[in-house]
């Protein structure tokens, strides 16, 4: 189960993927351009784990969906943090992380859900003919 074979939902992996994107520049340009904690500081360096999953997304593979769902509940958090603790112009990027990492949890969910049900009803398909056969 590592890849889709079918792209079930085409749209859901356009917005994931289109989702992870945006995140990945706005780590970047949030810490860089529009509210650095320090000038010079290396915590754009955060976005380099979103590129992990990247390639996978981008090509729908499942597992790459079920592990990328999580990894993104750590950018949630941050975004929740710092939208309720950092000053005016980090906290609204921060409410923007956020945004943009729920719509890449819940597409990434959503993806994969129905390739999590045939695969349990292929397991139960297999069991009853097991029991039947034996």
């Amino acid at each position: 189960m590592n890849a889709s074979p079918v792209d079930l939902n085409p749209r859901l992996r356009l917005v994931a993927s289109v989702s992870l994107l945006a995140l990945i520049v706005l780590c970047i340009a949030w810490e860089t351009v529009l509210a650095p904690l320090r000038p010079g500081s290396l915590l754009a360096l955060k976005a380099l784990p979103l590129l992990l999953p990247l390639r996978g997304v981008l090509r729908g593979n499942l597992y790459t969906y079920q592990w990328a769902s999580m990894l993104i509940l750590l950018y949630f958090m941050e975004g929740v943090v710092r939208a309720t603790t950092d000053p005016a112009p980090s906290a609204y990027v921060a409410w923007a992380e956020v945004a943009l990492t729920t719509v890449f949890f819940w597409c990434a969910v959503l993806y994969v859900r129905p390739a999590k049900r045939a695969a349990q009803a292929a397991r139960k398909a297999a069991k009853a003919a097991d029991k039947q056969a034996g």
